[in-house]
């Protein structure tokens, strides 16, 4: 069978195990349906190029009404189903093995775009997002560094970038949900409505429903970003900036990182902007005042510009190959208090040759009282340090790659330990009991939604939760 086959005309025939249907037939008879090899090989490799699940099959519904079909008779079945965005997973969370991926690329639709929000499908990515919201001087207050990822898919395990030491995670921008349950129920919710539900949703690993639709809280965008690139002699006169910087305010968008200097030594960054508009530039007086920094770069960017700026790092990394090979990243929170002796510890025991000739430690602070995602699982402190191995090898070498998510599990046992938590998209192995004790108290939470909500079990089997 061919991709863009109907269900209605194939499943009857197709040799899917499970229960007879019986009475109430509930065979799909609109989705899309396709089993070819060329559909299932793409479906089961992601960004991550590390772990590898075969689906039975592959869906590719156009309306929450098709993705609820294909729940409904995937439950039927006994199928296990994933959704995937742009497949930018580093460990095989968006895969079904033997089951069913629902590939959300034609889920792309901008609704409705008002002064305050913008009502969009799950399946778009944030870089069509934020072209339709900047077409009317608007942007969401918190973007990703890469803009290829689909809205449905950062939302699910909550979305970090530049504006969140200000504005929290982009799973604390929604206002709405749109989603459809493991039984293939369509709802709404929202902090007033079905509101257990969007709390579980949100940052929830799609554990309990896929989100088809999403609205989302908008801010009028700035016309221009000044960026800044500082550089320290080490770890410590970098936090010490970093937290006075954060302290005050004085950016609007705040990261840094630890970088290998090619020599095997690390350089250490403070990356800062500033947004404004006309021609008054920022005051650097007030901006740099008391800091320790050596100034290396400053580019001056429209808003729209910088904000796509990693689209140059990957057309790099997708000329060289790069960007097909293994992604064994880490990412992760440390407790403000205990930050700089963590991240000083695991850098100690990196080179160069961990990360990559491209790769990074991204290690920055930002505050705790701007997240008001539940599940989204952060150290109990007001300050806390996002600290990522952002790890972009050089060649494609399987027995390297398994070599560093065996070093990612030792080192993210070592932060949890100190009081860390895990940023949910790394390349690591997890069991049960691991995410249990992530989730911590949050845990009954995501536990009775997903009895509630799939008491079939059948949604997103890559993360091992239940």
């Amino acid at each position: 069978m061919h991709a863009g086959v109907s269900v209605t005309a194939t499943l009857a025939s197709a040799s899917f195990a499970g229960p007879p249907t019986g009475a109430g037939d509930l065979r799909p008879s609109k989705v899309l349906l396709a089993d070819d090899a060329e559909s299932c090989a793409a479906a089961a490799r992601d960004f991550g190029q590390i772990i590898s699940r075969r689906p039975r099959a592959v869906c590719k519904p156009a309306t929450s009404g098709e993705v609820a079909e294909i729940l409904r008779w995937a439950r039927q079945q006994g199928l296990k189903v994933a959704a995937r965005g742009q497949g930018h997973a580093t460990y095989g969370r968006a895969m079904a093995e033997d089951g069913i991926v629902l590939d959300l690329g034609a889920l792309t639709t901008i609704h409705r775009i008002e002064p305050d929000r913008v009502v969009v499908d799950a399946g778009a990515t944030w870089h069509t997002v934020l072209d339709a919201t900047l077409a009317r001087g608007l942007a969401p207050p918190v973007l990703t560094n890469y803009l290829g990822l689909s809205v449905g898919g950062t939302l699910a395990v909550g979305g970090i970038g530049g504006s969140s030491s200000r504005h929290g995670l982009q799973s604390d921008q929604v206002l709405e949900l749109d989603i459809v349950t493991g039984e293939g129920v369509e709802l709404t919710c929202s902090p007033t409505s079905y509101a257990e539900l969007f709390d579980a949703v949100r940052a929830g690993l799609a554990q309990c429903a896929i989100i088809t639709r999403a609205t989302l809280a908008l801010m009028r965008a700035p016309e221009r970003v000044r960026r800044y690139l500082l550089s320290y002699p080490d770890l410590a006169s970098l936090s010490a900036d970093q937290r006075r910087v954060l302290a005050e305010s004085r950016f609007d968008q705040l990261q840094g990182a630890v970088v290998p200097d090619g020599t095997g030594g690390w350089r250490y960054q403070l990356e800062a902007g500033v947004f404004y508009d006309g021609s008054t530039l920022p005051d650097e007086k007030v901006l740099f005042a008391g800091l320790t920094d050596k100034r290396e770069t400053v580019s001056d960017l429209t808003f729209g510009d910088d904000a796509n700026a990693f689209a140059k790092l990957e057309k790099l990394l997708r000329s060289n190959g790069q960007w097909f090979n293994p992604h064994p990243w880490l990412l992760t929170y440390l407790p403000g208090s205990n930050a700089l002796e963590i991240a000083s510890e695991v850098i100690a025991g990196l080179n160069g040759d961990d990360l990559g000739p491209l790769g990074r430690i991204t290690y920055y602070p930002m505050f705790t009282d701007r997240c008001r995602t539940p599940l989204l699982r952060l150290p109990d402190e007001r300050i806390v340090f996002p600290f990522n191995l952002i790890r972009i090898p050089a060649v494609a070498d399987k027995a390297n790659a398994e070599r560093q998510v065996a070093q990612n599990r030792a080192i993210y046992d070592r932060i949890r330990a100190a009081g860390g938590m895990l940023y949910p998209v790394s390349a690591l192995a997890m069991s049960s009991q691991d995410w249990a004790d992530h989730f911590g108290p949050r845990w009954p939470l995501l536990r009775e939604a997903r009895r509630r909500h799939d008491p079939g079990g059948i949604l997103t089997p890559g993360y091992d939760l239940f």
